[in-house]
């Protein structure tokens, strides 16, 4: 019976297997809580990272400026957000700026003015560019304050562009490889038009660039933002 007492009371009540017992209890639910704050870190990081990437393929993305096509309306290092999902629902239109596709190199971007329209016959004279439709078979000359007379160049062309057909030109027309040079752009390259000019800090603004025409007068007046 002694041994009894001796050992079996140790076993059943020894303070320290008591603490022991105590402490394994409190440091599991904090295993388990930490676990569970990993797994939520964890997906909340995908769920984020998956929310970015369908934004920046879909809905808009960052672009930035290489080269002087398009100065004196945007210059290198020119900071861009193009919005991608517009033309979805909605036909561009002449004076829009858009980010598009080479036609003859798909894997290459490039930024450019709307100038014709599919049904359009873009003539283009010297320094002038008619524009003759359905609308105004008369044909109406576009004012384009956005091509500085540095910038000018003389040009001779006529085209008829049909049904997903648009003809693009830089603001630089002397330095601008668009239209004139290797043909249309059809509708399927166009990438997006940009909403939002973030770089240089002084120009930030929506829409940068993006210009309308008043057509009620064969000299047409446009307006730019």
């Amino acid at each position: 019976m002694q041994d009894m007492r001796d050992v079996d009371p140790v076993n059943a009540n020894d303070p320290s297997s008591e603490s022991r017992s105590a402490a394994d209890s409190q440091r599991e639910p904090r295993r388990e809580t930490t676990m569970h704050s990993v797994r939520s870190l964890i997906i909340t990081i995908i769920v984020i990272l998956a929310l970015a990437f369908g934004i920046r393929l879909f809905v808009a993305a960052p672009y930035l400026v290489e080269g002087s096509s398009m100065e004196e309306t945007f210059h290198t290092f020119d900071y861009l957000m193009v919005d991608r999902l517009s033309y979805d629902f909605a036909a561009p239109q002449r004076g829009d700026v858009i980010v598009l596709k080479f036609p003859l190199d798909t894997s290459r971007t490039f930024i450019k003015r709307i100038i014709g329209l599919p049904g359009d016959t873009v003539i283009m004279r010297g320094e002038t560019v008619e524009i003759r439709n359905a609308a105004h078979p008369e044909g109406f000359v576009l004012n384009e304050p956005y091509v500085s007379p540095q910038h000018e160049t003389d040009t001779n062309m006529n085209v008829t562009l049909k049904a997903g057909q648009y003809f693009v030109l830089g603001d630089n027309r002397k330095e601008s490889a668009d239209s004139r040079y290797w043909g249309i752009l059809p509708a399927d390259d166009i990438i997006g038009k940009p909403i939002l000019r973030l770089y240089p800090f002084n120009q930030l603004g929506i829409y940068p660039g993006q210009a309308r025409y008043d057509t009620s007068d064969t000299a047409t007046s446009t307006t730019s933002s």
